[in-house]
């Protein structure tokens, strides 16, 4: 289990972390919760649990329209919290879940097993190179800023070290065979971030 104090570390934590279940108190310092929900539904299907102080029919139709599975108001019991949140984990065993592996041309990403290959052949990344890579993979076609990921991989006291970031980008295209001048997969946007390609 993870916690996040805050919107902006929980979609960075639910990104990377990729677990069976979101609890999303609706209750941020930061942010508005429907806004954090709209944000993880951006690019994942993860059962969603909110938890909010709201009991009216309008707070609860807007947090299951933004893609919320359940609602529980405060107060509330561990039990019914453990319960509901049994529900929504065994009506996820029951669909289709997210593939945990990104495959792309020769390059494939498992994230159940932590592991790499290219053309079939394994590729040994250490453990924040994997996290950055499959940060990346994960949101495919998207901009992933240089904050978003040293805030996921590294913690919110190296979000300032973006030279630190580009040695690691650096390393990880060495080993997966990916040419900064000519990239393949992982792309440069300048002084804001990368972008990580499908096709």
């Amino acid at each position: 289990m993870t916690e996040a104090a805050s919107a902006r570390e929980g979609i960075d934590r639910a990104a990377l972390d990729n677990p069976s279940a979101v609890i999303l108190d609706l209750g941020l310092p930061d942010a508005d919760g429907i806004t954090v929900l709209q944000a993880i539904r951006g690019w994942s299907a993860l059962p969603v649990l909110v938890l909010s102080v709201r009991s009216d029919e309008a707070g609860k139709a807007a947090a299951l329209d933004a893609g919320a599975q359940d609602y529980v108001v405060k107060p509330f019991s561990v039990q019914e919290l453990l319960a509901r949140l049994r529900g929504l984990l065994r009506d996820r065993a029951t669909t289709a879940s997210p593939s945990a592996v990104i495959d792309v041309g020769p390059l494939s990403i498992d994230a159940a097993v932590r592991s790499v290959t290219v053309s079939g052949n394994a590729v040994k990344l250490t453990r924040k190179e994997f996290d950055i890579l499959w940060l990346l993979a994960s949101h495919a076609g998207r901009l992933v800023t240089q904050d978003m990921i040293l805030r996921a991989v590294w913690g919110e006291a190296h979000t300032e070290d973006s030279q630190y970031l580009r040695v690691y980008i650096r390393q990880i295209r060495t080993k997966i065979g990916d040419d900064a001048a000519n990239p393949k997969f992982i792309f440069t946007e300048p002084g804001v971030g990368y972008r990580f390609c499908t096709h």
